[in-house]
């Protein structure tokens, strides 16, 4: 669905709001973009079946569940066989300390993002997960030592 075409004013407030607070109530969520419960119900229900809204969750604080430390990791693959980039997908999907996984352009083959408890728990990872995924030939970290911005929230078009 092309977002600039399709969605209404109201559409894109009520994106903007659940962006917000997920667990706002229909009532409150209709109240503030303008609408009824019953009308506001509606349209988020459509936008969920459009899968303009594709789910819903919780932020959790890392520091408490023992994942502080963000860590980038560039990985290369070697070329050794065609279905490498498959195993490597397969293979990363599968890490709960993996974040974030893309396949880029550029002088690397993927960029990850991982959450582990400290510099022990990331050697760990690297050293006895990461660099033993499958076609890995090199890979180059990136260790976060601030947080400046972290969002999962996408910009709503006006």
């Amino acid at each position: 669905m092309n977002a600039d075409k399709s969605l209404s004013t109201i559409d894109k407030k009520i994106l903007r709001e659940l962006q917000i607070d997920g667990r706002i109530s229909y009532a409150e969520l209709a109240r503030r973009v303008g609408l009824t419960a019953t009308p506001c119900l509606e349209r988020v229900k459509r936008m969920e079946r459009e899968g303009v809204i594709t789910g819903y969750t919780t932020l959790l604080d890392p520091a408490s569940l023992k994942a502080a430390l963000v860590v980038f990791v560039q990985i290369r693959l070697s070329r050794t066989s065609q279905n490498i980039f498959a195993k490597f997908k397969k293979a990363a999907i599968a890490l709960p300390a993996v974040q974030e996984c893309y396949l880029v352009s550029g002088n690397f083959d993927y960029l990850i993002k991982a959450r582990v408890e400290n510099m022990n728990a990331y050697r760990d990872l690297l050293g006895e997960t990461l660099l033993s995924l499958p076609g890995v030939q090199e890979s180059t970290s990136y260790v976060v030592m601030e947080e400046i911005k972290e969002t999962l929230n996408v910009q709503v078009p006006e």
